[in-house]
């Protein structure tokens, strides 16, 4: 019987270390990833400029009394919300459903499907070829570029970004990181291209997300943590000591069966 007892009890020890080992390692990022340099087989993403896009240009040249003209914008704003939560609103041009602008004395422009660098070009060229400015300076940046972060983490939000570079953990990281309830292997990246919605699903847990095209994120992007099964069941703090309270009863109940039997 003595025997039987210490057998039981070291079988009971090694189920609680195992799923405590188990769960461990679903919350924790790249797993088992030693000291190493990964070469970086991915940048940042293009931005091509879409229609309802809200952009900044700012055009500079010796002359201020000349370029102050091209430094109007028309009266649209956009509204959007920080990670910190402050609402946000910026003047700007709006891309119409056409894909064009009005720019000062220019007039029409085609925008849609450019780069920001690929129009800040354009708009160089057409300044000094019609020689309204000399050596003109434009900076284009898109004011709306933004990803929402969703399901289980800290603080669901939409985050404005404005350097137009953003990479999935810094995302989450901007959102208070994923929960204890949140899965780290199944994280959703939902992103429209070209009119069709693409899902791709990615495991944090693996160091692999470095080399992947959805580490870093576009505009528009949505980010989706799913719950884990834990959540899932019972969505309370209980279910941390399920396994182990769990274990502990089937652990009585065999020593009780033995107890019996004898």
């Amino acid at each position: 019987m003595k025997l039987n007892f210490r057998v039981l009890f070291l079988f009971f020890c090694c189920e609680v270390l195992l799923s405590s080992c188990a769960n461990t390692r679903k919350s924790t990022y790249f797993v088992n990833q030693a000291d190493t340099t990964l070469a970086s087989k991915n940048e940042a993403p293009l931005t091509y400029i879409q229609p309802n896009d809200l952009l900044s240009i700012a055009v500079s040249s010796l002359n201020p009394a000349a370029t102050a003209v091209f430094n109007t914008p028309n009266n649209s704003y956009v509204s959007s919300s920080s990670a910190t939560g402050i609402n946000l609103q910026s003047p700007g041009y709006l891309v119409n459903t056409d894909g064009n602008i009005q720019f000062p004395i220019i007039g029409n422009l085609k925008v849609s499907g450019l780069t920001t660098n690929q129009l800040r070009e354009q708009l160089t060229k057409s300044l000094v070829d019609r020689k309204l400015l000399v050596d003109p300076v434009v900076v284009v940046r898109q004011l709306n570029f933004k990803v929402s972060v969703l399901g289980e983490v800290a603080r669901p939000t939409v985050i404005n970004v404005p350097s137009e570079k953003i990479s999935l953990l810094e995302a989450l990281g901007l959102a208070g990181d994923i929960t204890v309830f949140g899965r780290k292997d199944n994280v959703l990246v939902i992103r429209e291209e070209s009119g069709k919605k693409i899902i791709r699903h990615l495991n944090l847990n693996s160091n692999q997300l470095f080399n992947s095209p959805y580490y870093y994120l576009k505009s528009n992007d949505i980010v989706y943590v799913e719950a884990n099964k834990a959540k899932a069941a019972s969505g309370g703090q209980t279910v941390q000591t399920l396994p182990i309270v769990l274990s502990g009863l089937s652990f009585i109940a065999i020593i009780v069966s033995s107890i019996i039997r004898k």
